[in-house]
């Protein structure tokens, strides 16, 4: 591989054609309502630390996150309000170190999203949530992509499109379990912002209608670990004696040291 064709700069190149296509009206249009549907989302995942995986279009979309700690990375030097470079596929976190891990449309544009997953995986602490955002190849927007010749595809239908089955089916690999999903924005892609108001019903009759055919779709997925079961009182555990003497009741609390963070590549 040479090094025009590296991970890195295949992975540069494409969110820097992503954020360029964030400036424009379909994409502010879009965008917008990803962020609504985070606001209503976010504030009932308990974390106490968050991870975004490459910024959207100049949007805080943890702006309803109650979380002390935001981390914000990306791909390309000299981001703005960027707190990591590093590459999706190879995260530089330590394992078991991260509350939630926000993906917005990071799968969408990011060589392996597979191996994106799996290091999600191994990042999320237990019982931690993966949110995520992405396109929808069974709406208009993913018939708008099929109609594109392939070596002429630019942002963002050269993105992965990964349908919600298989997204689902990734997680599952995984063992995360889908806690929530929704599909938004049924509104074909036009770059008016003319014709974009004026079809603005569609997205109030769309989810009655045809409820599949969303342009974008939001998923949450919580992390479990086989062989994991929640943590009972005591009391319900213990069995009277021989003798009628009955246990003496106590109280655990457990607390885990946090492992070291690492906030750059090593």
């Amino acid at each position: 591989m040479t090094e025009s064709t590296s991970p890195l700069n295949m992975t540069v190149e494409l969110r820097q054609q992503v954020f360029a296509w964030f400036k424009q009206p379909l994409a502010r249009s879009l965008l917008a309502c990803e962020a609504e549907r985070l606001r209503a989302l976010l504030p009932g995942l308990y974390a106490s630390n968050v991870l975004q995986l490459g910024p959207m279009g100049g949007i805080d979309l943890f702006e309803s996150c109650n979380a002390p700690q935001r981390i914000l990375l990306d791909t390309a030097p000299g981001s703005r309000d960027c707190s990591v470079q590093a590459l999706p596929e190879n995260l530089p976190f330590e394992h078991n170190s991260i509350d939630m891990v926000l993906l917005p449309h990071t799968l969408d544009f990011c060589v392996d999203p597979h191996r994106v997953l799996r290091e999600v995986e191994r990042v999320l602490m237990p019982e931690s949530h993966v949110v995520i955002l992405g396109f929808n190849p069974y709406s208009f927007w993913g018939l708008k992509r099929c109609l594109i010749r392939r070596g002429r595809r630019k942002a963002p239908w050269n993105g992965h499109f990964i349908s919600l089955h298989r997204m689902k089916d990734w997680l599952k690999l995984l063992q995360f379990e889908v806690t929530h999903g929704s599909m938004m924005y049924y509104r074909p892609p036009v770059q008016k912002t003319s014709s974009l108001d004026r079809l603005r019903l569609l997205d109030k009759i769309g989810d009655r209608w045809w409820p599949m055919m969303g342009g974008a779709y939001l998923l949450v997925a919580k992390k479990r670990v086989e062989g994991m079961t929640p943590i009972q009182p005591r009391w319900k555990l213990s069995v009277v004696r021989s003798n009628g003497a009955a246990p003496e009741a106590a109280t655990r609390g457990i607390a885990a040291k946090q492992p070291d963070r690492k906030s750059a590549l090593g």
